[in-house]
């Protein structure tokens, strides 16, 4: 009789819990576990992902073929992957002289890569190619695109090389100085700009 009003008891109590919010409690438990599986499945899908572009980009880059690069970026548009197989092969372009493909592919990861290490790789080599074309002052004006601070002395630098192009000297000694005065002691170009302003 003792353990049947027990049972009886415990009945009323989780009645009573039930009614007075432990449904709710139950319900947000649930929730919180939906929740982290669903967090789980998706960190699963973006490896998933990242290792699919990763594969593409090798392929592409190994083949150097422009319709395998061309789907990469439409499957993989904003991913490391793109933007590094783009980079590259906007170099190859550059190197082989053919620059109106090199400015697109740099335009490109402009355009549809947020990361602040290839906004400013792809700038600074975009102002280049336009250097080489004689487009200065479309140069310049890709090498004001915002870039994060540490990134502030490549483009100073840029400016400079833009400016000693069009023999603008003393505009090329400020841009030069302000990257030197940005430069940490121990970065590796530093040297290089140091050699740069020493000509003038």
């Amino acid at each position: 009789m003792s353990a049947h009003h027990d049972e009886q008891q415990d009945i009323e109590n989780a009645k009573y819990f039930w009614r007075n919010g432990g449904k709710w409690l139950f319900a947000a438990l649930v929730a919180g576990a939906l929740g982290y599986l669903g967090h789980v499945m998706y960190q699963n899908h973006q490896q998933n992902r990242n290792e699919e572009a990763s594969l593409m980009a090798l392929k592409a880059q190994q083949s150097g073929d422009a319709a395998q690069l061309a789907t990469l970026q439409q499957q993989f548009d904003g991913s490391a992957a793109a933007a590094q197989a783009t980079l590259n092969a906007a170099q190859q372009a550059f190197d082989k002289g053919n620059y109106e493909e090199a400015a697109k592919a740099y335009r490109w990861v402009l355009e549809h890569q947020k990361n602040d290490v290839f906004q400013a790789v792809a700038a600074q080599n975009l102002a280049n190619v336009l250097v080489q074309q004689k487009q200065y002052e479309q140069a310049l004006s890709v090498l004001a695109t915002p870039v994060a601070p540490a990134f502030a002395p490549l483009a100073d630098e840029g400016r400079g090389d833009v400016y000693a192009a069009q023999g603008k000297l003393s505009e090329a000694k400020t841009a030069y100085q302000a990257a030197l005065d940005k430069l940490p002691q121990d970065a590796p170009n530093r040297e290089a700009v140091q050699l740069k302003l020493a000509q003038f």
